[in-house]
């Protein structure tokens, strides 16, 4: 399957990325840190949330199966540039914090199916991704 995104430069070191088949747009900026303003995403911010984003809809797949309910699954994840050349995300610490009544036997299943996240899968194998699972 693929799907179309195209993007604009609007100048300032801003972009516009519109989705196909929804419409839906969002702005990137260039981060203070190179040479932008930091208005808005940067575009590896968009990458570690891309990675966020991923894992909740991945274990939330395979919680719809069990079925379990997942209502107040949060992500927080916090992305490290690198410092030498070239430059790159570097490392992502990831933080799940998993709504409570989750039983101790699904929760490696849910494990597995946030390790298996094809985004988090597309990164360099040098790139560190520390997961914390953290259950109520």
């Amino acid at each position: 399957m693929s799907i179309k995104i195209s993007c604009e430069y609007l100048g300032d070191l801003r972009v516009r990325a519109v989705h196909a088949p929804s419409g839906a747009e969002i702005i990137t900026d260039a981060p203070v840190d190179n040479q932008g303003q930091g208005r808005s995403f940067s575009p590896t911010d968009l990458a570690a949330a891309s990675v966020a984003t991923c894992m909740i809809t991945i274990v939330g797949i395979q919680a719809k199966s069990i079925p379990l309910d997942l209502t107040g699954f949060k992500v927080e994840i916090e992305k490290h540039m690198s410092t030498t050349p070239p430059r790159r995300i570097a490392q992502l610490d990831v933080k799940m914090f998993m709504p409570a009544g989750i039983p101790e036997e699904l929760r490696p299943r849910l494990i597995r199916a946030a390790e298996a996240c094809p985004v988090k899968q597309s990164f360099r194998d040098d790139t560190v991704i520390n997961l914390q699972w953290l259950w109520a």
